[in-house]
């Protein structure tokens, strides 16, 4: 049952979802069962992915048929998952931008990263993201429709919470131990961790593959990849290693990549 605790508390960690009373005491708590949760990080992006992606496809079915309608359906289902994670991931995104968008030292930088003002980067990065993604989802269902993209939706949740292990597996931790975001969590994951998460990823990827076999996956993930590769050489050459809201920014970024390759495709 260790799996099924691991889990839950990652869906604790990651969500809004609460985990309480004699289900949290079941579950219990401990430092290796958390950085062990880190392993169903892709899981917790089925839950929020399917929720999305219900929300989304709702709102299609219940909205006029008009051409604003996919806009409207993408505001509200992108609002819906920030409030469903509490922001966790776009609040790295917009540290990340803050902390290396400009020329400061690697010392300055992590200073940035645990101030929880944003400044003007982090402004701009979150305004720019999440008026791409939206604007990227309307003209996917434009493409294939919505229900096609409801699909999308799930498959690019769970594939952007797998990305992030990645920079786990291979770069080192360099935040501040007793105040980073990212401990004790997500310092480090072992191959049987990468296992399981990578389960999780090929399971929403085979389902929505055999589900809506037209849409074009294969450069969806390839653009989810470019979006690590990316912020993976700014963490590597900038700090020489991640923080926790690295991995957020590395989620955001690959979230946009698998629309964006989608939208290429398409």
């Amino acid at each position: 049952m260790e799996p099924v605790r691991h889990f839950l508390i990652a869906v604790q960690f990651f969500t809004r979802i609460p985990i309480t009373g004699r289900l949290a005491d079941w579950v219990g708590f401990s430092p290796a069962r958390l950085r062990a949760s880190a392993a169903h990080f892709p899981g917790v992006g089925w839950v929020v992915g399917g929720l999305v992606a219900l929300v989304f496809w709702g709102l299609m079915q219940a909205l006029v048929a008009q051409p604003a309608a996919p806009w409207v359906a993408a505001v509200l289902s992108t609002a819906f998952g920030v409030w469903l994670t509490g922001a966790f991931h776009e609040d790295g995104l917009a540290d990340t931008a803050d902390a290396l968008g400009g020329h400061v030292s690697r010392e300055r930088a992590l200073e940035i990263m645990k101030d929880s003002r944003i400044g003007t980067y982090g402004a701009i990065a979150l305004v720019l993201a999440v008026l791409t993604k939206v604007l990227l989802l309307g003209l996917l269902v434009q493409a294939w429709g919505a229900t096609q993209v409801a699909w999308a939706l799930l498959a690019a949740h769970v594939t952007s919470r797998f990305m992030p292990l990645l920079v786990i597996a291979t770069l080192e931790h360099v935040g501040d131990t007793p105040t980073s975001k990212s401990k004790p969590l997500a310092d480090r994951i072992d191959a049987s961790g990468l296992a399981v998460a990578l389960l999780w990823w090929l399971a929403a990827v085979l389902l929505a593959g055999s589900t809506a076999p037209d849409l074009q996956w294969l450069p969806a993930v390839l653009g989810a990849a470019l979006g690590l590769a990316w912020v993976w050489r700014l963490l590597q050459r900038r700090l020489g290693g991640f923080t926790g809201d690295g991995l957020g920014a590395t989620q955001q970024a690959s979230e946009l990549g698998f629309y964006l390759g989608l939208a290429l495709a398409a």
